[in-house]
């Protein structure tokens, strides 16, 4: 951070706000920091000032009104008790879109090199193409906290995207590829935060306030934690040392790719809680953010033999299948969210750690052009089971998000279907594209009532859309418990 320090006074800006950073465009900016109780301190950007006098505790907080995007690089001044008194100079300032990376692992996974990972595919390309000065890169460093933290500790401050910035940060793949698409779809600067650390939980990176919102985890609200060995797995330790501190900053919305921990675990059915798990996350930021339901955005974990690899890592061979609808059906509940399907992006059902990052990124961001920037034009979601009609010896399913119509994306039968009759028992069923619909039928089921969709671990069903996008798996017979 550049800027003059006056020992005649304390003036702070938080550490989210630095050199090189971008201000969200098109709403109200926070500007937050710290300087002498009483103090009057001034804020200067864009042809804009405004001043406050700082609280008893020495915090000021001066709200920017709208600003407009802007690739011209402005400085951001920041003054307390005059010029003389002390001064904090932000430079290489743009103003333009700011999105929130977090997650666990497949968040965290950069284009290269990373311990006991394989890299993204083409990342050597990726990165020497990777010159975008207009896209900004800030990185939380991993901490926990047993109480919410005023500001961060340490952090990698923003950087201008480059080949050196991504690899020396080891900034989020899927982030980035988002970030690119964005920039170049809406020819505006991009700002993305990556806040994120492998192996986690969903709540540990949940405020109270979000647990509160959540009647069935209203506990949680109240979770009290020691600072002798903290874990982070205990609820709220992250979001006190990595999301609590930048809390506020202006964002456009956030991304979210997790799960993989919460689905993990064969002793007990805690997984089927995830969807009320999503609620109080998304809920709880919302609120300690003061933006309204800002878009959250998140992706659908992928394929991966928790069942049936080397160590089991869950209680029964469906587990991942009910896990994926219960993510589902929160992309469909929670207002202004969306997710991503993977079914199709592994390479290795051995690998937890998927390496197209490119794609995942390609379609949080088709969600974000379609929903959030208003392109009606761009399919964001692919077949999403909608109805089924028993008769004649077969199923008929409709499905919504079916524009350009329904194909198999490796010109093979459609793959992955089962159908059981009054007994329960799914056996592997033949699927046919009719027009709008898919017909699925067996010859060992005269009558039957159920069909399932991908309802395997290792599914990687061919089902899609016009616009190459997959279907979600689901079930007809019953929703997840």
């Amino acid at each position: 951070m550049a800027g003059a320090f006056s020992a005649r006074a304390e003036l702070k800006v938080a550490a989210i706000f630095g050199d090189n950073m971008v201000l969200q465009q098109g709403q109200p900016v926070p500007v937050w920091g710290w300087s002498n109780p009483g103090a009057e301190v001034t804020v200067k950007f864009g042809g804009q000032t405004g001043t406050v006098q700082a609280d008893a505790q020495g915090r000021w907080l001066v709200k920017l009104k709208q600003l407009a995007a802007s690739a011209v690089p402005s400085d951001l001044t920041v003054m307390a008790g005059g010029s003389e008194a002390g001064t904090v100079t932000l430079t290489n300032v743009l103003v333009g879109e700011v999105w929130l990376a977090s997650g666990q692992s497949n968040m965290e996974k950069p284009l290269g090199q990373q311990p006991g990972q394989q890299p993204c595919f083409n990342f050597e390309q990726v990165l020497a193409t990777a010159d975008f000065p207009q896209i900004r890169l800030f990185s939380v460093d991993k901490a926990l906290a047993a109480a919410p933290l005023n500001d961060l500790g340490k952090h990698k401050s923003w950087q201008a995207c480059d080949s050196n910035a991504l690899s020396g940060m080891r900034f989020s793949a899927a982030a980035y590829f988002f970030g690119r698409e964005i920039h170049t779809n809406l020819n505006v600067p991009v700002g993305l935060i990556g806040s994120y650390w492998g192996g986690t939980r969903i709540e540990p990176w949940t405020p109270p306030a979000g647990f509160a919102q959540v009647p069935s985890l209203q506990a949680l609200a109240a979770t009290k934690l020691g600072t002798n060995r903290l874990a982070n797995t205990r609820p709220t330790a992250l979001y006190n040392a990595m999301i609590a501190p930048i809390a506020g900053f202006a964002i456009r919305g956030a991304l979210w790719y997790q799960g993989e921990s919460n689905c993990s675990g064969t002793n007990d059915d805690d997984y089927l809680t995830y969807g009320d798990k999503m609620a109080a996350l998304v809920g709880g930021w919302r609120q300690v953010w003061g933006e309204g339901d800002f878009p959250f955005y998140f992706v659908q974990i992928a394929p991966f033999k928790y069942y049936g690899g080397k160590a089991k890592r869950v209680k029964t061979p469906e587990t991942l299948p009910e896990f994926w609808t219960i993510q589902a059906r929160a992309a469909r509940t929670i207002p202004q969210a969306g997710m991503a399907a993977t079914t199709d992006l592994v390479d290795d059902l051995n690998n937890i750690h998927p390496r197209d990052k490119a794609s995942v990124g390609h379609r949080l961001a088709l969600l974000a052009r379609h929903q959030t920037y208003g392109q009606a034009e761009v399919v964001s979601a692919g077949p999403v089971f909608a109805k089924a009609e028993f008769s004649g010896g077969q199923a008929v399913l409709k499905f919504d998000h079916a524009e350009g119509g329904l194909a198999s994306r490796d010109g093979k039968s459609l793959s992955w279907f089962t159908i059981a009759g009054a007994d329960g028992k799914f056996i592997p069923a033949q699927a046919q594209l009719a027009g709008d619909t898919v017909r699925v039928s067996s010859p060992e089921v005269a009558q039957p009532v159920a069909v399932r969709f991908a309802w395997a671990e290792t599914a990687e069903p061919n089902l899609m859309n016009g616009a190459g996008l997959p279907a979600e798996p689901f079930r007809t017979d019953a929703e997840a418990r």
